[in-house]
């Protein structure tokens, strides 16, 4: 059973081994939802994740001849660490189970922390079939990641400690993946203050909560194909499910070109890295009406390495008009790409990236090509550098961006 009893002692266990992430007013946030949004920047926890919470205390729970035997878990890399950080304090040996998709900073941080790392399987449903089956061969304890009662209960800590610094909070929305983190933390919302919307958020390529809500039971998605690796799973745990039900005020999708938006947000307006399973919850603000509500969207993790922010920065740049390309063609003749680049930069574009190409005509008097790349401030801006560059008498014709 969910109690608000193991829900307390939890709360405190876990002080041991998280840092205090205390809420974070969004202006930005909060001037684009009428509401008044705060968020809750797990992404700086030790590991970079909550997930040290949920897996501390359920090693916590364990007897001693039961963490003896070995530790072994599955993750898609976030908990992982948490079992890796929480079986190190305890002195215990852990292995983990990781799809061989994993980010290679994930995996080198799970390592970081003493635990054998093993790749197995394109998806976490994979991997911890691997997990479960190396269990039974070896005598290994199994941690679940999400289909645990003591391991939701340990994240649940996350909704004390809101509830605690915000006593007013009207909605909290929280990622779902598995569930775990989402039914914690609905369950003790609602045991603190009924009145407490809480709302989960999934990638739409990867319902699995949504699913279940619909069939009244958990069943497995074909694929689980999205962006968001941390919250990729295809079936939600069985033991949590009645819990989430029950609890989940709504369960809100969203699109995964949605997520890249939302990290250019966090990234400029507060200075926050936050993988893309923990921008769910910023990038569905907008399905809400929040009017004067108080709002704490939940971050669940900052554990996104080097390559994927790059591309992520590069998408987002690109969706946002940001950075454009276009293709102009012109006579081969010389003063005329100084001309071109006046019009760009009297209309104060930036040229990141150029080139001219004589051979796109077997007339090079007719027609030559420049494929220019510019910066712009965003959509409005662009589309007077188009027009500045249509005024002065070329016709530019837009084609993919790329600054790589």
């Amino acid at each position: 059973m969910l109690t608000l009893e193991k829900f307390e002692q939890a709360s405190e266990l876990v002080k041991k081994v998280t840092l205090p992430t205390k809420l974070v007013y969004s202006e930005s946030f909060s001037r684009q939802t009428g509401g008044r949004v705060y968020l809750k920047p797990e992404n700086m926890q030790y590991t970079g994740a909550y997930k040290i919470r949920g897996a501390y205390y359920k090693i916590s729970t364990l007897s001693e001849e039961e963490r003896s035997r070995g530790l072994i878990t599955a993750s898609a890399g976030n908990h992982a660490q948490g079992v890796a950080c929480a079986a190190q304090k305890f002195g215990c040996k852990a292995t983990i189970v990781m799809p061989t998709v994993t980010p290679l900073i994930k995996v080198n941080r799970t390592k970081s922390y003493g635990a054998e790392v093993v790749l197995h399987g394109d998806v976490y449903d994979d991997a911890c079939a691997y997990a479960l089956q190396l269990a039974e061969e070896n005598g290994y304890t199994f941690v679940h990641p999400f289909d645990d009662l003591d391991v939701a209960t340990g994240q649940g800590s996350i909704a004390m400690e809101i509830v605690q610094e915000l006593p007013t909070v009207d909605y909290i929305l929280v990622p779902i993946g598995g569930g775990g983190l989402s039914t914690g933390v609905a369950t003790l919302a609602k045991m603190l203050n009924p009145k407490i919307k809480v709302v989960g958020v999934e990638p739409k390529n990867a319902a699995s909560m949504t699913a279940a809500l619909e069939a009244g039971a958990p069943v497995e998605l074909d694929s689980a194909a999205t962006i968001a690796d941390g919250t990729a799973v295809k079936k939600v745990g069985e033991k949590i499910f009645p819990y989430a039900k029950e609890n989940l005020d709504k369960v809100l999708l969203v699109e995964d070109d949605e997520l890249i938006g939302a990290f250019l947000d966090l990234v400029e307006n507060h200075k926050m890295v936050v993988e893309n399973s923990g921008l769910l919850t910023v990038a569905a603000l907008k399905q809400l009406d929040l009017n004067g509500k108080k709002v704490v969207a939940v971050l669940s993790g900052g554990n996104m390495d080097v390559i994927t922010m790059s591309s992520v920065v590069q998408h987002g740049l690109i969706q946002r008009d940001r950075i454009f390309s276009v293709s102009v063609l012109m006579p081969d003749k010389a003063g005329e790409l100084v001309r071109v680049a006046s019009l760009i930069a009297e209309a104060q574009g930036n040229v990141i990236k150029l080139d001219h190409n004589q051979f796109v005509s077997t007339n090079r008097n007719a027609a030559v090509e420049l494929r220019i790349t510019i910066e712009a401030f965003g959509t409005e801006h662009k589309n007077a550098i188009l027009k500045s560059l249509e005024d002065g008498g070329f016709r530019p014709r837009e084609i993919g961006a790329k600054l790589y």
